[in-house]
Formats: structure tokens, sequence, C-alpha cells
């Protein structure tokens, strides 16, 4: 069972979304159990490469009402579990191609925290506008169609 705890809808306004991956992240006690309380943000989040491992930098934790001294930071850097391969795909396009890498979810997934990351290529103000025009005339021609039944 999957169950969505966080989702950065910004993420998807902003950027155009090439591919997904699912990463674990590593965390403390008092952290997956705020997780598991749905107090976590993604709005500033970013992933950056140090060597050959990946970072989620920015993503907010809210601290754990019941963890007194043991508390974490709350935004800390946090390490992403991915395969060698996905790393060094990821970093790769990040440098040659200039994109970039934003998260789009955090998951618990059989109780376990997973984040969806995507490589992405951000949106100029025209393409937000197109995305907007395209929405609406979506919109109206579902309006228009529940009408006509």
């Amino acid at each position: 069972m999957v169950k969505v705890v966080a989702d950065n809808r910004k993420a998807r306004h902003d950027y155009f979304i090439h591919e997904t991956y699912e990463a674990g992240l590593v965390l403390t006690g008092t952290e997956i159990k705020s997780i598991r309380q749905g107090k976590v943000q993604l709005k500033d989040a970013y992933v950056t490469f140090i060597g050959s491992e990946a970072f989620i930098k920015g993503m907010h934790i809210a601290h754990y009402k019941e963890g007194n001294i043991f508390n974490h930071d709350e935004e800390r850097e946090r390490k992403l579990l991915l395969h060698k391969k996905e790393i060094k795909e990821l970093a790769k396009a990040v440098q040659l191609k200039g994109d970039t890498v934003v998260p789009l979810r955090v998951v618990l997934n059989k109780g376990r925290a997973k984040l969806d990351i995507a490589l992405a290529t951000g949106k100029h103000l025209y393409d937000k506008r197109q995305s907007e025009k395209d929405r609406d005339a979506k919109r109206e021609i579902a309006k228009a169609m529940k009408h006509n039944y």
C-alpha cells in the first residue's frame, strides 16, 4: 500500500518533467515518525550531487512532538539511496544538459519513506502561460460535455 505524504505541485508548474525515479531516504528515528504524521514540505527542496552520492537539500521535516532532546535538524542535508547507474545518469544530465533534479513527492511504501524525484527542464514564462491556456481549454471542453449529457 502506497500513501502520499507530501506533494510538490509547484514542480509540475515550473518544470517540464522528463524522467522520474524513486529514491530511498536516509533518516533518523524522529524524522520517520514525523513523516508518518505528514509533516513534510518539499517547496524549496532540490537535489545535489557530491562525489558519487545524491543529497536532498531544503526538504523541511518538522520536529517530532514527543522527540525531546533527540529531535533532528529540520532542514538538514539527507542522503538519497539510488543505484550507482542512476546517480551517474542524473549527474551527467545536470552537468551537460543543464537540467535539474526536482523532488516530486514523498510516499510511504510498506512503512518505508520514498522520495519520487524527476529529471526536469525549467519552463519559461510563455511556456507556463501556454500550459494554463491548455488546462483552461480542457476544463471548458469537459464542462460543455457535462452539460450535453
